[in-house]
């Protein structure tokens, strides 16, 4: 059986097709097998306040269309279009490994694994932006 995989924490939450479901006290793997859910772990969730950056936008617009806020024909291609800007800016190798994997997530209709390449970023983003001054 395939699908995605989620391995909770305790009382971990995670939004799934819009409800909200907590784990228990001990750890849990769930298996997602319905294709096309919208599946969104609330502790990767970004709030629309802290969406101050170019990586964090086209990660909010993924984290959109998994929470169901977003429809992923309109997502599309707003989020090949930040990918594109953003390998203008981060040309290093593994970015590169990343948004390549995030846009070939995108084209297949993969958002939780084009968010998943996309977060990768974010560390790298905040650094490039503190060395900037920015």
């Amino acid at each position: 059986m395939s699908g995605l995989v989620l391995k909770l924490a305790p009382h971990e939450r995670v939004l799934v097709n819009g409800a909200v479901v907590e784990n228990g006290d001990k750890r849990a793997r769930l298996t997602i097998v319905t294709p096309n859910a919208h599946i969104l772990r609330l502790r990767d969730a970004i709030h629309p306040h802290e969406v101050n950056s170019p990586v964090r936008r086209v990660c909010y617009i993924a984290q959109l269309v998994l929470s169901g806020d977003a429809r992923p024909e309109e997502a599309r291609p707003q989020l090949i279009r930040g990918v594109e800007q953003l390998s203008l800016a981060l040309t290093d190798h593994d970015s590169r490994r990343q948004l390549a994997a995030a846009t070939e997530a995108l084209l297949d209709d993969q958002f939780y694994q084009a968010l998943k390449s996309l977060r990768t970023l974010l560390p790298r983003e905040a650094r490039l932006m503190a060395a900037s001054g920015t």
